[in-house]
């Protein structure tokens, strides 16, 4: 850090001239808890502290089911809203809601786990609590197939109908998770996008009838070739908006390769765009103005790598927020919240993880209004604007210099607040704002975000530092 060379080209931002480019959702910024989590079952374990870096990860541990009761849990998820609250998964596709007071002891033949009564309701209660309406996907396992091997509604019909009756509400839902994965997913033998198109054609005539209100969102693929594209043509007709999976690469329970020094390049966080190319460009063709949904990311797949619970992970969590809102995107729902080593917060205490820091500040500090900074790509470099949350007339930035050994200067004509996140130690699990180690205080008191007033001129970014800057009286007319 301290042998840190100089940027050559100094950058000046004008803040009242930036044109608008987009509007995203007031739930832009959203999370999942898996089905799993909510039933309970086998799910990506978390790394042992004590293990060895090269030491080969376990993949799964036995969970119990989340306790959606938890008072940190709430607290912490509120803050966050609004948000949608993404209840789905791998395992909810084969997943049985057991619609009375009896549950079964083990799941149906055709099924793989057992949704309770009391546990949906338990998303429920918690959806309302925290501000996050409830997005979800159904069964299609062999449960819930006919004779000739075809789809049928009892089972959506029965948590639908379960959902209402106890004034729950759900605000959007795909068919079903990852259709372009059907092996993992639960899907019947030899399951093609023939029989997808079949399946999501009563699904979503069904959901028409039963819930009209109900936004649609497809195919809710993970993969960026010839199988996510067939699934794509024969469902986008059905569609309300288009949901997809982003996971730049496999973690190392599932033998990736990734190490923690590629966390902050250039190439790695370019990921993000691509993949939302390749979907932009479908719904280009097979849904023109259909809006896009990102209902699943994180570090990587399979729980995370170590350093996703480290800051070292905050570059990509806040620089995918920052391209994706640019390129339009209406919502972004990280996986997890309180889930494996990618969570926001640590499955066993929920205390907040560096990720939740940074999601809180995207919270409090960017609008919806998203702006063009007037910063073209640069190595090292990443600069995103947009009209400040709750502060008429306000701008918000977000500086991030992901390069490990250069500073970077930026001269801003206003006077500004700023909040700098950085670690020296980029990836252990802590990160301090403004030089202050971030962490909940007695009683899980929130530690107070505040900026540091910063005069106009040249601001300097440390190597490996995230910056947001608030901007007031800025002047731009697309804030007013």
């Amino acid at each position: 850090m301290a042998q840190a060379k100089a940027a050559a080209a100094e950058l000046t931002l004008g803040v009242a001239a930036m044109p608008r480019v987009a509007t995203i959702d007031p739930r832009f910024q959203s999370y999942n808890i898996e089905m799993v989590e909510v039933t309970g079952g086998r799910f990506w374990k978390p790394y042992a502290v004590a293990a060895r870096p090269d030491a080969k990860p376990e993949r799964f541990a036995a969970r119990t089911p989340i306790d959606l009761h938890d008072d940190r849990l709430r607290r912490l998820a509120a803050a966050l809203a609004p948000a949608y609250l993404r209840v789905s998964g791998t395992w909810a596709n084969s997943t049985f809601f057991a619609d009375s007071d009896a549950p079964p002891s083990a799941p149906p033949a055709g099924f793989k786990g057992v949704l309770t009564r009391q546990q949906w309701q338990g998303v429920i209660d918690f959806s309302h609590a925290v501000g996050a309406p409830i997005v979800t996907s159904f069964a299609i396992s062999a449960g819930t197939r006919d004779a000739g091997g075809r789809w049928t509604t009892e089972q959506a019909r029965q948590l639908l109908a379960f959902t209402k009756s106890t004034g729950g509400g759900i605000a959007a839902a795909e068919f079903m998770n990852e259709p372009d994965l059907p092996a993992i997913g639960g899907a019947p033998e030899h399951y093609d996008a023939a029989a997808y198109g079949r399946d999501f054609a009563t699904f979503r005539a069904f959901m028409k009838d039963a819930a009209p209100e109900v936004t649609i969102l497809g195919p809710g693929t993970i993969g960026t070739g010839a199988d996510a594209k067939a699934l794509f043509g024969v469902s986008a007709a059905g569609i309300d908006a288009v949901s997809y999976h982003h996971y730049g690469a496999l973690s190392a329970r599932c033998s990736g390769d990734r190490t923690a020094q590629q966390a902050l390049s250039d190439r790695w966080l370019a990921r993000t765009d691509k993949t939302l190319a390749f979907y932009r460009a479908l719904r280009n063709r097979f849904a023109p103005g259909k809006p896009i949904w990102l209902t699943e990311t994180a570090e990587t797949a399979c729980g995370g790598n170590r350093w996703a619970a480290t800051f070292a992970d905050t570059f990509r969590y806040l620089d995918q927020l920052g391209q994706l809102a640019k390129a339009g995107a209406q919502v972004v729902m990280h996986n997890t919240l309180a889930a494996s080593d990618y969570g926001l917060l640590d499955e066993q205490t929920h205390l907040p993880r560096p990720n939740y820091w940074a999601a809180l500040l995207w919270r409090r500090l960017m609008g919806t209004t998203v702006l063009d900074a007037g910063v073209g790509k640069q190595p090292g470099l990443h600069v995103y604007a947009h009209c400040a949350r709750d502060m008429p007339d306000g701008i918000a930035l977000l500086v991030i210099n992901n390069d490990w050994r250069m500073r970077r200067r930026l001269t801003l004509s206003a006077a500004s607040q700023r909040y700098t996140l950085a670690n020296e130690k980029p990836a252990d699990g802590n990160v301090q704002l403004n030089g202050s180690t971030l962490a909940l205080g007695a009683s899980d008191q929130m530690p107070t975000l505040n900026g540091a007033p910063t005069s106009a001129g040249a601001i300097v970014f440390a190597p490996a530092t995230i910056t947001f800057l608030t901007v007031a009286n800025a002047g731009n007319a697309n804030c007013r």
